[in-house]
């Protein structure tokens, strides 16, 4: 266990977290660009949601805010630690503490919850006057990317960073599942703002898929604005009917064979943006 008893070592805690933080957003930004943008270019060119060539420097923009967001999720991640040492979380080490089940059952209904607040969350920061403060920085963002999954505003980048750690006093959670919670959060953006769609053909009408957020599903968020306002997951687009009524004509339109899709389609709902 890690003390932060000493400016040294609590400056070198903040490094690891921050590394881990930050590496992490970078390895998996980078390496969904490379694999979609670069290695497999040519197979996935026709399922890119782009209408319009992102703003010159776009990408710089957004490593500079996320680079900002992993210095507010340290802070947070810190005093989390804190909290830990002091006995006060109920995060804990021994996977016998609990039943096995209990394993994934607390993962489900963190996700659950994070679910929950982020979407109610997301819609309040659409309000006029909230979003030119808090949302609008990730809104530059109109023609997403990975590197766009960390790019908010300090504001926008705290209220989505206290649910987890707050959850950690009220949810028993085993140390590796707060880490893979953090996984999961980190692919999903990335996935979702790859404006490139991975998944397959009818995967959004599949049992599972149905109910997952990707690219296409995001993508139209970025460009209509009031609709799909979910994180992972699309049961609260759906159930407040919040959905874009675009979304399953386009996910179609992209994930048809390149030889179906003519080379210069332009998804109708868009091109008057």
């Amino acid at each position: 266990m890690i003390h932060l008893n000493t400016p040294a070592s609590f400056l070198l805690t903040a490094l690891i977290i921050f590394s881990a933080i930050f590496g992490r957003y970078v390895l998996f930004s980078w390496s969904f660009w490379w694999l979609f943008k670069v290695s497999m270019k040519d197979q996935f060119a026709h399922r890119a949601v782009q209408m319009r060539p992102r703003k010159p420097g776009q990408d710089r923009r957004e490593i500079g805010w996320s680079l900002l967001t992993s210095l507010i999720f340290t802070a947070i991640a810190i005093a989390i630690l804190l909290a830990h040492q002091a006995g006060y979380t109920l995060i804990y080490t021994d996977v016998s503490e609990y039943p096995l089940l209990w394993y994934p059952a607390s993962i489900a209904i963190v996700l659950f919850i994070h679910e929950t607040y982020y979407y109610w969350l997301h819609r309040w920061m659409h309000k006029p006057g909230v979003y030119k403060l808090v949302h609008q920085t990730h809104h530059d963002s109109i023609t997403t990317s990975p590197w766009t999954s960390f790019s908010f505003h300090p504001i926008e980048s705290t209220l989505q960073a206290i649910v987890i750690p707050v959850l950690t006093f009220v949810i028993p959670l085993h140390i590796s599942a707060v880490g893979l919670i953090l996984l999961i959060m980190t692919v999903s953006s990335a996935i979702n703002h790859l404006n490139t769609e991975v998944y397959p053909r009818d995967f959004n009408r599949h049992w599972l898929g149905r109910w997952l957020i990707g690219a296409t599903h995001h993508s139209l968020h970025h460009t209509q604005f009031r609709f799909n306002y979910g994180l992972y997951f699309t049961f609260w687009d759906k159930w407040m009917n919040t959905e874009s009524p675009d979304f399953h004509r386009l996910f179609g339109e992209k994930t048809r064979k390149p030889t179906d899709v003519p080379a210069d389609t332009l998804p109708k709902e868009l091109s008057h943006h």
